[in-house]
């Protein structure tokens, strides 16, 4: 639980520390904290057994994620609606091409994170979107807008909850009307929450399948121990489809495709769920540290940019507009450029990012430290300049 602990992630074929040269990286999300011991020993062992042949699923899995849903989530989910996958974002491109034909639409909430813009091209449907709202320094959705977007080819509704790049921890009413828009008007419901794990004190995750029976047998819903335990690079995911007659066909479309993880993903994630729990309460109180030190840091030192105090995640939606970035600079470039510190460029989030960087502050204190002093020199520069 050593948070703090700097790693070295240079030369390790790592994304997030490899794409921007010696730039600090606060941008992919991925954590730059050692996986839980649990998991690197579970690892380890299968690695020392030396014979990596074809995996069958390790038999108490599904009972151990039910259990987790249960405990954690207060979602009781029967253990058939239970597949697996190697990501959240196949599975999503599998639901977008079982619900609905070519040329039908897929709805989604920018600004939001960026894949979900590939799926309706992926599948040769169309994109529509309803903005999320700044409303007195949070994010809000227009329900009245939401459901004006539907159209008479609308068949799926993307959800991302808790919302990336947001922070938002969607509440129980917000779910109930967004899938009341959704049973209305006859839409199935995809609702990433990858990030369900992570909510912060004074916040709950409510798994929108969670509300009703109705609204589950409408919904397929995708996560993972991708973020919660930061081991992304294992490639398992979770989705739960309780309709039978919506689960069939997305199975069939990724038959003989994409089906299942692997054996080091399975291994990974039978003891990241069984035996985690505790780093991921010692794991939550330090993000939530990380999150009010870069609030009280902007507040108090770089007042020109401002964010929505993040409900979940560890991602930061920074408004960079009255930053004093010189014009014709994204803040992305700017920041990239005059204090080497890579961040998302907001624009690439859809309607509503221009102006906006998305900053991950899942890493120890020195090294959000080092970037923020980093970023406000560049800005003092730019003043003066």
């Amino acid at each position: 639980m050593e948070f703090d602990q700097i790693i070295d992630r240079r030369g390790t074929d790592s994304v997030k520390w490899q794409a921007y040269g010696q730039a600090l990286p606060l941008w992919v999300a991925d954590m730059d904290f050692a996986a839980p011991e649990p998991v690197v020993a579970a690892l380890r062992r299968r690695v020392e057994h030396g014979v990596f042949g074809y995996p069958v699923l390790p038999a108490e899995l599904r009972e151990v994620i039910r259990e987790w849903l249960r405990r954690r989530h207060g979602w009781e989910v029967e253990p058939e609606a239970i597949s697996f996958q190697p990501g959240v974002m196949k599975g999503v491109n599998l639901v977008a091409r079982a619900v609905g034909q070519p040329g039908d639409g897929i709805l989604v909430q920018p600004p939001v994170y960026p894949p979900f813009f590939d799926v309706p091209p992926n599948c040769g449907r169309h994109l529509q979107v309803a903005q999320v709202l700044p409303v007195d320094g949070r994010y809000e959705i227009d329900f009245d807008a939401l459901e004006a977007a539907v159209a008479d080819r609308t068949r799926l509704f993307l959800l991302c909850n808790p919302h990336n790049p947001l922070g938002r921890a969607f509440r129980r009413a917000e779910l109930e009307q967004m899938a009341d828009i959704c049973l209305r008007h006859d839409l199935i419901i995809c609702s990433d929450e990858i990030h369900s794990d992570l909510v912060f004190r004074g916040h709950r995750h409510v798994p929108i399948a969670s509300l009703s029976t109705e609204v589950a047998q409408r919904t397929v819903t995708c996560f993972a121990p991708s973020k919660t335990f930061n081991i992304p690079g294992l490639a398992f995911s979770v989705m739960v489809i309780q309709n039978p007659e919506l689960r069939r066909p997305v199975e069939t479309v990724g038959a003989g495709i994409v089906r299942g993880s692997h054996l080091l993903g399975y291994t990974a994630a039978l003891a990241a769920y069984r035996d985690c729990e505790p780093w991921l309460e010692a794991l939550l109180r330090y993000l939530e540290a990380n999150r009010d030190y870069l609030v009280d840091w902007l507040h108090r030192r770089l007042p020109r940019l401002t964010l929505p105090t993040p409900e979940a995640t560890y991602l930061a939606w920074l408004d960079c507009r009255e930053a004093g970035i010189p014009a014709g600079l994204s803040p992305h470039r700017f920041f990239l450029d005059q204090a080497a510190v890579a961040l998302n460029d907001g624009a690439a989030f859809g309607p509503g990012g221009a102006g906006f960087v998305r900053l991950n502050f899942g890493c120890p204190r020195a090294t959000l430290t080092e970037a923020l002093e980093q970023m406000e020199r560049a800005l003092a520069e730019a003043a003066a300049a």
